[in-house]
């Protein structure tokens, strides 16, 4: 997994790049954890994310719970098998997902 952040005011833009899964949501989740204070907005592009577990769906609920009231999550892009998964856990009600 490959992540660059880039960061635009309150606004953390997060690309991620490969698999989020037992292996990579730590360390996801530690690059992202350390940069939320003061964020009012994380926006994901998931575009080149093929498949997101259990582990991933916590690291983005984690960062939602984070951010708080005032904050949102965001994905953009997110292809199909992710998406899907996004459908059956209930996330595309919790996070705002960007077709």
């Amino acid at each position: 997994m490959n992540v660059t952040k880039q960061l635009s005011g309150a606004e953390l833009f997060v690309v991620v790049e490969g698999n989020i899964d037992s292996t990579s949501a730590p360390e996801l989740n530690n690059q992202i954890c350390d940069s939320l204070k003061g964020i009012q907005s994380l926006v994901f592009d998931f575009q080149k994310v093929n498949y997101i577990s259990s582990a991933g769906l916590r690291v983005l609920l984690a960062a939602r719970k984070a951010l708080g009231n005032e904050g949102e999550v965001i994905i953009r892009k997110p292809n199909q098998n992710v998406l899907d998964v996004f459908e059956m856990s209930g996330f595309d009600n919790i996070l705002k997902i960007e077709k």
